[in-house]
């Protein structure tokens, strides 16, 4: 089943991603030009643009499927990929465009719909004897079943959206006070983000790590993992780092949690790319926690340490061929370390802070990637997801690849928006992460403990503005300091005065 042209009902970033790949592969790509990004850099990399800016529906075109269909028609795309986010996980996408004989580049139908509905993806990892934390058999419909639930299982629980994903529609409970705004909190963001309001309840695992194996499956029923990742760096249960391999797993256990992995995906007939998520709690005790039915944001850091295209497996998968690599010819190969630079307030909880790149300077180091989706002049809309860009940075262990992206990230500078790269930057130097002991309630219980004070603070402040004065006047962007040695200065006043605030 050849594919010639690909619609990519995506944007930003992934768009990029997809047809950096399709055109290596010497298939054309076509994406959509819309009202809210006119002059995205997305739109420069395809062979055909759709515009889009005419539509006048309350609906994102991302998120219509009858007008995603219509223009996947009508641009004469063979198949569309759905990248990351959006529709990517939406079943119903998926059989429309197998209706119209439009190939869709990710699972069948019915995987996206097992596995993206929790509660049938907790009875089929139940019925294979896969680990799990103790949970309700199915959807809680009421505070009342809640209240009843988390009593049963214990405190503290966790209230989780049964569709959908990206850290929406959960809340952690601690007592029963707490259980009945929670689940109504946690009901009405999971309709608002993924049109349904039902929910779960899990015992929440406190301070566990966070991991994920990546699975490529093909349609002749083959499927393989390629190893893990660790994700525990998150806010508002989403990710702001990961890193391959993981620093807390050795052999025995990576090929324990890996063959979990694929029977996972092999019970449901899965093919494409997908992930399978764990927790990893302090005792080295795992539990399944879901399974992603798409390409994920954090898919370079796999590619990095593999050097396996993903984007292309997917492709070829859905193009009907089998899988080019068995289980025993996945290799890791050194270490690789992916920041996700949003343009987001950190003091301010994270939040997004849209507005214009006025200045943009990424590294081009031998051992450094960069994805993204944005240049200088590249707005930052309200519209759409916060990231600027990715910057996934390699060595040949942990170690160098810790250091190189301490460089790495020094050498990033970015002008017109609040961004989370200060937190990056002390966060790749704190002692958690250098020993990789991070959890995934590092950000909420560590986050107060990085203000500290220095004596030496104003020389510091009069040495910073300085740089400023030459990174803007004189363009020079290599400037570097170690502040490793001697006593901290709080990193939050340190890039405040740097601009980065």
């Amino acid at each position: 089943m050849k594919i010639s042209n690909i619609l990519i009902a995506n944007r930003g970033e992934i768009a990029v991603r997809i047809m950096k790949t399709a055109k290596k592969m010497g298939i054309e790509t076509t994406v959509i030009k819309t009202s809210a990004e006119p002059a995205a850099v997305y739109l420069n990399n395809a062979d055909y643009v759709f515009d889009d800016t005419e539509n006048r529906s309350e609906i994102p075109v991302f998120l219509d499927i009858e007008r995603l269909i219509n223009i996947a028609l009508e641009s004469k795309a063979d198949a569309v990929h759905p990248g990351y986010g959006f529709l990517a996980e939406n079943a119903y996408f998926a059989q429309k465009c197998l209706d119209k004989n439009i190939n869709f580049i990710g699972p069948s139908p019915d995987s996206i719909y097992k596995m993206g509905n929790k509660t049938i993806a907790r009875k089929i990892a139940l019925s294979k004897d896969v680990p799990m934390a103790m949970g309700s058999d199915g959807e809680v419909p009421t505070e009342d079943d809640a209240l009843k639930t988390a009593r049963r299982i214990g405190y503290p629980v966790i209230i989780k959206a049964a569709s959908g994903g990206g850290g929406r529609g959960m809340r952690i409970v601690r007592n029963d006070q707490e259980i009945a705004r929670m689940f109504r909190l946690a009901s009405n963001e999971a309709e608002k983000a993924f049109s349904d309001p039902a929910v779960f309840i899990e015992k929440y695992i406190e301070n566990p790590k966070h991991i994920e194996f990546q699975i490529l499956g093909d349609k002749q029923g083959n499927v393989i993992h390629l190893g893990e990742r660790e994700c525990s760096v998150q806010r508002k249960h989403q990710k702001l780092l990961e890193e391959a391999p993981s620093p807390a797993l050795d052999e025995k256990t990576r090929k324990i949690m890996g063959d979990i992995a694929v029977k996972m995906a092999e019970s449901v007939g899965y093919y494409s790319a997908g992930t399978v998520e764990f927790l990893y709690d302090s005792n080295k005790i795992f539990y399944f926690m879901e399974m992603n039915t798409r390409i994920q944001v954090e898919h370079p850091v796999t590619e990095m340490i593999t050097s396996i295209d993903l984007i292309e497996e997917q492709i070829r998968i859905a193009m009907d061929e089998p899988l080019r690599y068995k289980q025993k010819d996945i290799k890791l190969n050194g270490w690789a370390i992916e920041c996700r630079i949003n343009a987001e307030d950190v003091q301010s909880s994270f939040t997004p802070a849209p507005g214009k790149i006025e200045k943009l300077i990424l590294p081009d180091d031998d051992f450094v990637r960069v994805d993204s989706g944005v240049e200088k002049g590249s707005v930052i809309a309200a519209n759409f997801d916060s990231m600027i860009t990715k910057l996934i940075v390699t060595g040949k262990n942990r170690k160098e690849a810790v250091l190189n992206c301490k460089k790495a990230l020094d050498k990033v500078w970015i002008k017109g928006t609040k961004t989370t790269l200060p937190f990056f930057r002390m966060l790749i130097r704190h002692p958690e992460f250098i020993n990789g002991t991070i959890t995934t309630s590092f950000i909420e219980n560590r986050l107060d403990a990085f203000y500290e004070y220095s004596e030496y603070e104003e020389m510091l402040a009069a040495w910073l503005a300085t740089r400023l004065f030459i990174e803007e006047n004189l363009d020079e962007t290599n400037l570097n300091v170690n502040f490793e040695k001697g006593k901290k200065l709080s990193p939050w006043i340190l890039n405040k005065r740097m601009g980065q605030f």
